[in-house]
């Protein structure tokens, strides 16, 4: 019992510090909305909330309803979304909003429905039935497993404390507002408890804090080693004709990158391979190569142009300053600025 009233003044004292400390977030106005929820959950996987904010807002601004969404075509997504990286989440993004439109236009309340959907795994699932229904559930993410390995002092190293750490957080959840809860352990791990440096003078668990207390507050959680990751390499073609339009094309619907925009380019393989050109042109090298890590692999691409009036490869033209409103992912993007610059 003196545990178990123990938690209950701990959920206590962080519901204080939310109320006067939350983050002012796009996503927390007018109410929680579980389209909203989902909507900002699905954004900030592996992506920072400073990248997410304005990409939210543009969405919300334009498809404000999950039928608003459903009804869009795919590459209009890909499109609002081309910049923010990890695309599967676009294309799963408009695959569940199609899901959810289909089954009425409500979003299932509880964890094991909405793990049902595409795109929604175990955090995100906790996070929306927390936050927007307020299920007293831990939604663990990478936030929530600092707070909770420097609060109770776990020393087995992450992946293997996992298991452990939602055990402990599911027993930290109140009855009681737990999607504010849900949001103050967030919001906790982001301002207070951080990776470095954390602040532990201002944190409203650092009295029984065990990794303060034996002043490993910077050294947890401990993290296994991580694997390197091989470089590819590959050849992109910037190909104009002449009238400030460069050539793109749609890669494939299924692989890295599906359905997305591109400009023409070889297979990317982890040996270099020398120049072979598409068709016969007179192809000039741009100098320099344009580099960019996915999450397996880093890939250095060099970058030939040349002038052809007329599309010798699938594919269309578009006007330089056009190229904005494509769905080019971020390398795409970097090839564009690269090419345009020489």
């Amino acid at each position: 019992m003196a545990e178990q009233g123990r938690k209950h003044e701990l959920a206590a004292l962080l519901l204080r510090w939310y109320d006067l400390n939350a983050r002012v977030l796009p996503w927390r106005v007018n109410g929680q909305d579980p389209y909203k929820v989902w909507l900002s959950e699905i954004m900030l996987q592996q992506t920072s909330v400073a990248a997410v904010k304005d990409y939210y807002i543009k969405f919300i601004s334009r498809w404000p309803n999950v039928q608003a969404l459903a009804e869009a075509s795919l590459d209009q997504v890909l499109g609002a979304w081309a910049g923010l990286g990890y695309y599967a989440r676009a294309r799963n993004l408009h695959a569940c909003a199609c899901a959810v439109w289909a089954q009425g236009g409500a979003f299932p309340r509880h964890v094991s429905g909405l793990l049902e959907l595409p795109g929604v795994g175990q955090y995100t699932a906790a996070a929306i039935a927390a936050i927007a229904n307020d299920i007293p559930v831990a939604a663990v993410d990478g936030n929530v497993e600092r707070v909770v390995s420097r609060y109770f002092g776990l020393t087995e190293p992450l992946p293997l404390s996992k298991p452990r750490i939602r055990e402990l957080a599911q027993s930290l959840v109140p009855q009681l507002r737990a999607g504010d809860f849900a949001q103050a352990m967030m919001d906790l791990g982001a301002t207070v408890c951080t990776p470095k440096s954390p602040a532990c003078g201002t944190c409203p668990w650092a009295e029984d804090c065990v990794a303060k207390a034996k002043g490993l507050q910077s050294v947890l959680p401990i993290k296994g080693s991580k694997k390197s990751i091989p470089t590819r390499y590959g050849h992109v073609y910037w190909i104009t004709n002449g009238n400030g339009h460069a050539l793109v094309r749609q890669r494939p619907m299924k692989g890295l990158l599906a359905g997305m925009t591109e400009f023409p380019s070889s297979e990317w393989n982890e040996m270099k391979a020398g120049f072979s050109a598409p068709f016969v042109a007179d192809w000039t090298q741009v100098s320099g190569v344009v580099e960019h890590t996915f999450t397996h692999f880093h890939l250095e691409l060099t970058v030939w142009s040349t002038h052809q009036p007329s599309p010798v490869l699938d594919g269309h033209f578009v006007k330089f300053e056009d190229l904005r409103e494509e769905a080019l992912p971020s390398l795409m993007r970097k090839v564009a600025t690269h090419a345009l610059k020489d």
